[in-house]
């Protein structure tokens, strides 16, 4: 019945009751630093004390110029001085303003169910807490930063924001910084440091150019020629691995004269980053300069995978993408980069993908690359809903993940470009909107898409579904409701009985959350199963078995839901899923409590919560955390039930609807709070509780 979301993984161990609780790590996400950073000094002292004494900074200056590698540098240490951590939210893929508010919350841990705008929810979640804000590259969401920046610091008295942009976003408490390039006089300039740097990590040829002063005195002149930009530093410094000192001198004086002279209406320092990336372009191959054109649809990083299949054609052939995309790297036009789980990835700077996109412009390829980036990612889509259900769902989890951005990209062009892919692949990544924690999200895409495509066939029926989970996990169980009904009928029409059986499911959780069982088990149970027919190892039926085994248990037949929902963990465990076996599990410590094993069912609780590291469940981890206490409880041990507890509670918080509204949750949770204070007394249950209250959730 419930949703997967990203958490730590140590917190969840601790929660499961693990002995001996290892030290919690700064709660945040900072991305790694770059290596190749170089002096700033000044600014870092300055950002130093604005960031305690003001409550919102803007990093400005020109593409190119380091506002990024600036501000991650200067927040790296302010983990240690903020209870709630340091948030990096990274903006540059996002082109949907309205998915901002959704893009910030999930980066901080809030998973949010509620039916409430996302907006107010935030802001509620933020209102005590003192942590750092971190919004990396805003130009081309100003206004709307802007507004949820205004909001967020009015609600949260403890919250600091920290902007990176082209431009200041106009507020009136806002302190900007403007970047400047990195300083270019002298023989130990940083410039030239960050040149060198770079020349180095290039080729070991270099270190002969930087023994002898007379070159490095050209060296130097380069620096100067390319106005201290960082950016365009690298880049001329990656190519020193095939040209000497001299000849770049040469060619890049009279290449940035002739440009810039034919620019004259930009500012001097957009001219020369725009002319530097214009070398650059001009001195790769001709096949690089077209795959640096077709990467430009690309949003966030991708694979090598992914590249092949969006940007071969022509004259770039498919076996070669690799190689191609390897000599860009050896230039710095894209970065690479090693993440845990998902193997190598790419990215391009923004400024190089803006250079990209012009020149895919001037190609005449931007619709049919665009369209065939959003085909591809509709097929992985489609590839891992089939994979969802079996051994690789763990695999799939992070693989679409990782692929986040690049999703929202394919989905926004295809419901303008092609209403009908887009319904097919909002609807398959059902278990990306209710199972990984994008709810509001997978909601407005699945609304958008159903207006624009053709209300019949298999494709509608399983986006309406998709929507109804959605309404579901906010709690608008009227509509979830409603959209079972229609669900129950398309379904029938279409005579396939997956659907007929997931349609089942919604149907029968819409009613149970609100408090009627005996209507659930009537919808979902082994006879309403057995009359829609289909796999018993298929989606819809284990959906079902799991709607049976939680009514049964609401009906305190106990014996029934252990024996329905240990045929359900074997089925999961006979597939390789992780997901629904887990709750599977939750069930089994239900059923073990209700009959008064409280050992028992505090063992199969642990061995739910411990299924949710794989998933991170957040909503999974606030259940089994008020299960747990009530186990614990009754086992006598009123103080740890306290801060399970309270626990609990700070991740009830990130899900934005404690115990989903539901009376049977709500009672479980009580049951545990009245047995804890009766065993300890009320000032040592509120001492615990609080301080379980206080464990990091992100």
């Amino acid at each position: 019945m419930f949703g997967e979301y990203s958490f730590n993984d140590n917190q969840a161990g601790s929660a499961a009751g693990d002995p001996g609780p290892a030290p919690c790590p700064a709660p945040g996400n900072l991305p790694p630093e770059p290596a190749s950073f170089v002096g700033r000094e000044r600014e870092l002292e300055l950002l130093d004390g604005l960031l305690h004494e003001r409550r919102l900074v803007t990093l400005t200056g020109v593409g190119g110029v380091g506002k990024s590698r600036l501000a991650l540098r200067a927040v790296a240490a302010a983990r240690q001085v903020r209870p709630d951590g340091v948030w990096w939210v990274e903006l540059s893929p996002l082109r949907d303003p309205s998915l901002l508010t959704a893009t910030v919350a999930h980066t901080v841990g809030l998973a949010d169910h509620s039916p409430r705008p996302p907006d107010e929810e935030l802001c509620a979640w933020m209102a005590d807490k003192e942590l750092l804000l971190v919004l990396d590259t805003c130009e081309h969401l100003v206004a709307d930063c802007r507004h949820l920046v205004g909001e967020l610091l009015q609600s949260a008295p403890g919250l600091t924001v920290l902007v990176t942009s082209r431009e200041p976003l106009g507020m009136p408490t806002e302190e900007v910084v403007t970047v400047r390039p990195l300083p270019c006089e002298g023989p130990d300039s940083d410039a030239l440091t960050l040149f060198r740097a770079r020349a180095l990590a290039a080729t070991p040829r270099a270190a002969a150019v930087f023994a002898d002063p007379a070159r490095t005195a050209v060296a130097a002149e380069v620096c100067r020629r390319l106005d201290g930009i960082p950016l365009a530093l690298e880049l001329a410094g990656a190519r020193l691995r095939l040209w000497t000192l001299e000849h770049m001198a040469e060619r890049i004086g009279a290449r940035l004269d002739v440009l810039s002279d034919a620019r004259a209406a930009l500012p001097r320092r957009h001219q020369t980053m725009r002319t530097t990336i214009g070398w650059s372009h001009e001195l790769c191959e001709p096949l690089e300069r077209l795959l640096w054109a077709r990467l430009s649809v690309f949003t966030g990083d991708f694979d090598t995978a992914a590249a092949r299949a969006v940007c071969s054609g022509g004259p770039l052939h498919a076996a070669r993408v690799e190689r191609v995309l390897a000599g860009l790297a050896a230039k710095s036009v894209v970065l690479r980069i090693e993440e845990r789980g998902t193997g190598a990835r790419y990215r391009m700077l923004d400024t190089i993908r803006e250079y990209g996109q012009d020149w895919l412009d001037e190609l005449g390829e931007v619709e049919i690359v665009t369209d065939r980036h959003a085909h591809w990612y509709a097929a992985l889509s489609q590839a891992a809903e089939r994979g969802w259900m079996g051994p690789g769902q763990v695999d799939w989890y992070r693989r679409i993940t990782a692929e986040h951005a690049q999703l929202r990209t394919a989905l926004e062009h295809l419901i303008a470009a092609d209403p009908t892919a887009a319904l097919e692949m909002a609807g398959v990544l059902w278990f990306y909107w209710f199972a990984c924690g994008h709810v509001h999200e997978g909601r407005g895409f699945l609304e958008r898409a159903l207006r624009a495509a053709p209300r019949t066939g298999a494709a509608y029926n399983q986006a309406v579904w998709a929507l109804g989970l959605t309404m579901l996990l906010q709690g608008d169980m009227d509509a979830a409701r409603q959209l079972g009904d229609e669900c129950t009928r398309d379904a029938a029409r279409l005579a396939d009985p997956e659907r007929e059986l997931r349609a089942a499911y919604l149907a029968a959780a819409s009613v149970l959350m609100p408090g009627d069982p005996v209507r659930a088990l009537r919808l979902a149970g082994p006879r309403a199963r057995a009359g829609h027919g289909g796999r018993t190892s298929g989606t819809g039926w284990l959906l079902c078995k799991l709607a049976t085994s939680y009514s049964l248990c609401d009906l305190r037949r106990f014996d029934e839901a252990t024996e329905e929902a240990q045929s359900l963990r074997e089925a999961c465990a006979e597939l390789g899923e992780r997901w629904l076996r887990a709750y599977a599990d939750y069930i089994l410590a239900v059923a073990a409590l209700g009959l008064g094993d409280h050992g028992e069912a505090a063992r199969h609780v642990r061995a739910m919560l411990s299924g949710k590291r794989l998933l991170g469940d957040r909503f999974g981890i606030a259940l089994g955390l008020d299960l747990l206490a009530a186990a614990v409880a009754g086992l006598g041990d009123g103080e740890l039930a306290a801060r399970l507890l309270g626990t609990a509670h700070a991740w009830w918080r990130t899900v934005g609807r404690p115990q989903m509204g539901s009376p049977s949750l709500t009672a479980l949770r009580d049951q545990g709070e009245r047995q804890a204070r009766a065993a300890i007394g009320d000032a040592a249950y509120e001492a615990a509780f609080l301080g379980g209250a206080a464990a990091p959730t992100g």
